[in-house]
C-alpha cells in the first residue's frame, strides 16, 4: 500500500476487511507506555487468523481507536516478535505481508492476509472467524463444514487460460478506484482485490475478475446475470394460462448488477395507502432494505460454479421471490438465519470484498436479521426462507400486512417498547381471548419451542406488559389501566423490578452494580422510591433491604412517566 492509502485506510470505520489496534497501554496517573510484544503479537494473530478463516483483510498497528497515530515504539526485537506472530501462533502458519511505514514521523505495522482455503488454528486451541468488526470464536464442529465452504470458493480463484486485461473494462474499473480511493494503474488495482496472479512475469486474471469488470461477463459465465420476472396474479402458470406481464434480463458485470436490478425493479414497488405510524415508516408495500437485501446476497452469495442458472426473481401481486443458484454455504443453514443468529460464511470472498467497497454490504452476518426486522417493523409477514430443487436458495418476501388498522391502534400502547413480532402476536391473540393467554398458546401461535416462548414471555414480564394471574400459576394477563391509575417512576425502575422479580427485595449493592452508581447516589434514589411509596425497608445497616408494595406493581404497561 501507498502512504496516501494507509492514511485513507486509517480513517475508515472496523469492519470485516480492516482492523486497527493501539500498541500503547494507558497507567492509572494518565501516562502511557507501550504494551508487552507478545500482548501485541497475540492480537495480531488473533486478528489475521479471523480474517484468513473468513474474506482476508488488514490490519495496522500503531494506530488509537480516535484514528490518531501513536505509533510502534517497541525495540527492533520486539518488533521481530510482532511480526512473526502469523508463523509462530497460527497453525497451519499463516502466509501474510508486513510492511513497515512512518506516518506523522510515527512508525505503523500493516499486515495484509488473503482469504485462506485452509481453516486456521490458534496454538491456544483456539478458532477464529471475523464476522463484521469481530474476530468470533466458532466451534470445532463447525471446522469441517467452513473447510468445505472453502473448496466451493476455489471457483473464483481460479485462473481463466486466454483471457487478459484487455478483456476488462478499464474506464469501470478507474470509476471504481476513485470511488474508494485507490491511486494506482489497472494492474496496481487488480492487485490489491487479488485478482490476479503472475505466471513468468505474465498476468493471469481469476474468474472473479472476469465477473467483476469483464467487458463482456456473458462470454465467461453463460447465466451470471439476473431474470426478472413479473406475473399477473399469486401463482405462475403456463401454456395458453401464460401470466407473464413482463420479462426483462440484467447482464452487466457484477459491479454494476445490483443497480441496474434496482432500477428495473422499483418501479414495479407500489405505494401503499395505509395509516403512516410505528409500524409503517416507508409507504411502500415492501420496505426498501428487505427486497434490495434480498439482491445484494443472491449476487454476492450464489454458487457461480453453477453455469446453467442465473438469479431470478419473480415478483407477484402478493410477493417477491428472490431465488439464487446454489445451496447456503456452510455452517449457514435456514435454522440459523431463522434465529437470527449472526454467522458469515462466504462462497465468493473476492466478490464480496469489492461489493463491500462499493457500499453494498455492510456488516458480514448482518443483512438478514436486517431484513427479518424491516419487514416486522413495517408490519409485514417475516421473510420466508427455502430450498428448492436441492439446489436453489430462495428468499420470499410477501406484501400482506400482519396486523389489521385496529390491530395497529391497539399496538401503539407499546411503541416505546422494543416488541418482537412473536411477542406482537400473542398479545393480540390475547386480546380477544379474554386478555389472557398460556405458554402453550404461545407455542402454537407462533411456532415455537417450549424455551423461545418462555423467554418470550419473562421478557414480557420484565417489560412489565404481562403477569401470572398466581403464584405458580399457568394463565398470563396483560396488565391494563388508565393513564391517571399509575404512578410516577423515578430512573432505574425497570431494572429495580428485574431484581425484585428474582430476589423479593433489592439491595443498595444490587442497584449500584445494575446501574453503576455509588452507594451515595444509591442511596438517594431509594429515597426517591420511599417518598413515592413504591417500596419500604426492611432491616437496618448491611442489612437494609427494600421491599416492593402494592403500588410498585401497578405500572402502564412498561411506560414509565419521567
Amino acid at each position: 500500500m501507498t502512504r496516501k492509502e494507509i492514511q485513507r485506510l486509517i480513517k475508515q470505520p472496523e469492519g470485516q476487511f480492516f482492523e486497527k489496534k493501539s500498541c500503547l497501554e494507558k497507567k492509572a496517573d494518565g501516562r502511557t507506555r507501550s504494551r508487552k510484544a507478545k500482548d501485541v503479537a497475540k492480537d495480531v494473530a488473533e486478528t489475521l487468523s479471523a480474517m484468513a478463516n473468513a474474506d482476508g483483510g488488514s490490519l495496522i498497528l500503531g494506530v488509537e481507536d480516535d484514528d490518531t497515530v501513536s505509533g510502534v515504539n517497541h525495540p527492533s526485537d520486539r518488533i521481530q516478535v510482532i511480526e512473526k506472530a502469523p508463523l509462530n501462533l497460527v497453525r497451519p502458519p499463516l502466509k501474510t505481508t508486513v510492511a513497515r511505514t512512518y506516518i506523522q514521523k510515527q512508525m505503523l505495522l500493516v499486515f495484509s492476509v488473503d482469504w485462506s482455503p485452509k481453516v486456521h488454528q490458534l496454538t491456544d486451541g483456539r478458532y477464529l472467524l471475523r464476522v463484521g468488526d469481530s474476530n468470533i470464536p466458532f466451534p470445532a464442529k463447525d471446522i469441517e463444514a467452513i473447510k468445505r465452504s472453502k473448496l466451493q470458493a476455489l471457483w473464483e480463484n481460479q485462473i481463466v487460460e486466454g483471457a487478459t486485461v484487455e478483456d476488462l473494462d478499464h474506464e469501470l474499473m478507474r470509476e471504481l478506484a476513485s470511488k474508494v480511493g485507490i491511486n494506482a494503474n489497472i494492474e496496481k488495482f487488480l492487485q490489491h482485490y487479488k485478482l490476479i496472479e503472475y505466471y513468468n512475469r505474465t498476468i493471469k486474471l481469476k474468474r472473479a475478475a472476469l465477473l467483476l469488470f469483464g467487458k463482456d461477463p456473458l462470454r465467461w459465465h453463460p447465466r451470471c446475470g439476473i431474470d426478472f420476472v413479473k406475473f399477473e396474479g399469486t401463482e405462475r402458470k403456463y401454456g395458453g394460462a401464460l401470466n407473464i406481464v413482463k420479462r426483462e434480463r440484467i447482464e452487466t458485470p457484477l459491479v454494476l448488477l445490483i443497480e441496474e436490478t434496482y432500477k428495473v425493479i422499483a418501479p414495479h414497488i407500489k405505494e401503499r395507502q395505509i395509516l403512516h405510524d410505528l409500524f409503517f415508516v416507508e409507504q411502500l408495500e415492501y420496505p426498501s432494505f428487505a427486497w434490495q437485501e434480498a439482491i445484494v446476497n443472491a449476487v454476492a452469495h450464489r454458487d457461480y460454479s453453477i453455469l446453467g442458472l442465473s438469479i431470478e426473481i419473480w415478483m407477484f401481486d402478493d410477493r417477491i421471490e428472490v431465488r439464487s443458484p446454489g445451496l447456503l454455504p456452510e455452517p449457514v443453514t435456514i435454522e440459523r438465519l431463522l434465529k437470527r443468529e449472526r454467522i458469515h460464511a462466504s462462497r465468493n470472498p473476492l466478490i464480496v470484498r469489492v461489493l463491500t467497497d462499493l457500499g453494498y454490504m455492510r456488516e458480514m452476518g448482518e443483512g438478514i436479521p436486517r431484513m427479518f426486522e424491516e419487514m416486522e417493523k413495517n408490519g409485514l409477514y417475516s421473510p420466508e426462507l427455502r430450498i428448492e430443487a436441492d439446489s436453489i436458495f430462495t428468499v420470499v418476501l410477501k406484501n400482506q400486512p400482519v396486523y389489521t388498522p385496529d390491530d395497529l391502534r391497539w399496538l401503539e400502547r407499546y411503541s416505546t417498547i422494543p416488541l418482537s413480532s412473536n411477542q406482537k402476536r400473542i398479545l393480540l391473540f390475547a386480546r380477544v381471548h379474554g386478555m389472557r393467554f398460556t405458554s402453550r398458546d404461545y407455542q402454537k401461535i407462533c411456532s415455537v419451542d417450549i424455551y423461545s416462548a418462555s423467554r418470550d414471555i419473562k421478557d414480557l414480564m420484565r417489560k412489565g406488559i404481562v403477569r401470572l394471574q398466581k403464584k405458580g400459576g399457568r394463565i398470563y394477563e396483560i396488565l391494563e389501566g388508565k393513564e391517571d391509575e399509575f404512578p410516577e417512576f423515578p430512573e432505574g425502575y425497570l431494572e429495580v423490578r428485574m431484581i425484585v422479580e428474582r430476589k423479593g427485595y433489592v439491595k443498595n449493592e444490587d442497584l449500584r452494580g445494575v446501574l453503576k452508581l455509588s452507594r451515595v447516589q444509591a442511596k438517594w434514589l431509594f429515597q426517591k422510591y420511599l417518598n413515592l411509596g413504591l417500596l419500604k425497608m426492611e432491616g437496618q445497616g448491611r442489612g437494609a433491604r427494600y421491599v416492593p408494595t402494592e403500588k410498585f406493581w401497578k405500572t402502564r404497561n412498561g411506560q414509565f412517566k419521567k
